[in-house]
């Protein structure tokens, strides 16, 4: 992790004190100093590429604005598409299309001698890199005007609460929040902000570590597992992928409600999606609509025949599956997820419900389709390799072990089913209310109760192993 658990506990109350006292005139260039130091704690020399692309977006921008000529602007666009996606593609992708090269020649018989490296992926540059090619993007498209301001720049670019796993905010939405004087916190800012870093807390330190066990135990034995303990591992898995996920955009929100300012909602009850077509409405909201709005309409989107749309599905799902990862398991879960797509809107018929109404009897079967769907992707998404995947496809698929063993399963179930149901919990009480902070508005023994389970279950769960977020690898 950039910070262990005692540096980031003295770290951000040490912050919020600074911000909202002796620098309260200074807020912008306390988040900046925060924001690097807290990069560069990981490793202080990739803080460069982040300079780097903050000097070039910030002029890019300026200079894409000042100019009416097309031909002048689009050139300016370029410069920042290469060098965002130059410094992405070399450090997260060098190795793999080498790789990958070496693969396909050598399968024709050829024997290449293919340089390779040492390349360490520095933290979130996936999250920060699209951040900042959104916003020179928006600018070309005329959809707003560049900042004149460095420093409010960069820390939009740099803004520590979501800069290693978003949310992938837009510039229209955080840098007006940025520029704007903040001067106090209202009680119900700072009730809800603790309350979202407690619920991220427990999401991730409760649910998501607490499977990780099961879910590592399961993968390392996917060619020898039974097929119910395989079975229940991928259900770990969806749990704590979520979990680990969710947990960190809800304490990043509720970081940056104390700091006063307002991130975007990243998830939305997922699981409980109907289609899903939902489940990408509610998953991980800040990269779908970036893919759909910088990368499905531009190239044409559902303009046009049934097979264009198709298509543009196919390549949008595929190249987000590979910006999860350099490996073509990632391309296969995106490319699933396109198929899912594609063939959603073939068969769907017109709905009267939107991805956030309030869950009814009716929607449990569709939930639960849905919800397997996406189960049989991870499974992609989680394996070193393809063998590994297809392993573990096998082992499920031919109900490897025959009878399971009843003891061991039992003992995967002691854990699973509560944290389960911990999870369908909030997020059932969350969707029924429209809201992340819905708990916060149950009477106050419920309330008390549920903020008791969370606080203890999280002290109980402490003290393990450090399980990174997963999403940090991205």
């Amino acid at each position: 992790m950039v910070f262990n658990s005692f540096e980031f506990a003295v770290f951000l109350p040490l912050v919020f004190i600074l911000y909202w006292t002796v620098l309260r005139k200074r807020q912008n260039v306390l988040l900046l100093v925060a924001s690097y130091i807290f990069y560069g704690w990981w490793d202080w020399r990739f803080l460069s590429l982040i300079v780097i692309s903050t000097i070039t977006d910030f002029y890019v921008a300026q200079a894409i604005a000042s100019r009416t000529g097309a031909k002048q602007r689009r050139l300016f666009m370029m410069v920042s598409i290469v060098v965002n996606l130059g410094i992405l593609g070399f450090f997260k992708y060098f190795n793999f299309f080498i790789d990958s090269t070496a693969n396909a020649l050598d399968s024709v018989g050829l024997q290449p001698n293919l340089p390779t490296l040492t390349i360490l992926l520095p933290v979130g540059i996936s999250f920060y890199t699209f951040q900042t090619l959104g916003y020179t993007i928006d600018v070309y498209r005329k959809k707003m005007e560049p900042t004149t301001n460095w420093l409010n720049f960069a820390v939009y670019v740099a803004y520590f609460p979501q800069l290693v796993a978003g949310p992938i905010e837009r510039a229209r939405r955080l840098l007006p929040q940025i520029e704007r004087i903040r001067t106090r916190l209202s009680e119900p800012q700072i009730r809800s902000g603790l309350y979202l870093i407690l619920l991220g807390l427990f999401r991730k330190v409760v649910i998501a570590d607490g499977l990780a066990p099961l879910v590592n135990e399961a993968f390392e034995r996917s060619g020898s597992g039974g097929w119910l303990r395989l079975l229940l591992g991928i259900y770990a898995f969806s749990l704590q992928i979520y979990g680990d996920f969710a947990g960190y955009s809800a304490i990043a929100r509720g970081t940056s409600r104390l700091l006063g300012i307002e991130l975007m909602e990243n998830f939305r009850q997922p699981y409980l999606s109907r289609n899903i077509t939902h489940f990408w409405r509610t998953w991980h909201i800040s990269l779908s609509t970036w893919l759909r709005d910088y990368l499905y309409i531009t190239i044409g989107g559902n303009r046009g025949s049934r097979l264009f749309t198709y298509r543009n599905l196919m390549i949008t799902m595929l190249l987000g599956g590979l910006w999860h990862g350099a490996a073509w398991t990632f391309v296969v879960w995106g490319g699933l997820h396109g198929l899912y797509l594609a063939a959603h809107r073939r068969l769907r018929h017109k709905s009267p419900k939107a991805a956030d109404d309030p869950f009814t009897a009716g929607d449990i079967v569709p939930a639960l389709v849905t919800f397997h769907l996406v189960a049989l992707a991870w499974i992609f998404f989680r394996a070193d390799s393809f063998s590994q995947a297809w392993d573990y496809l096998t082992g499920i698929v031919t109900l490897r072990g025959g009878m399971p063993d009843l003891v061991a399963v039992g003992d995967m179930l002691v854990l699973l089913v509560p944290l389960g149901l911990f999870s369908f919990i909030i997020d059932f009480a969350q969707r029924q209310g429209r809201k992340q902070t819905a708990q916060m508005e149950w009477p106050a023994l419920s309330r008390g109760l549920a903020y008791g389970v969370m606080i203890v279950g999280i002290i109980v769960f402490t003290g393990g192993g450090t399980t990174p977020f997963i999403y940090f690898q991205f």
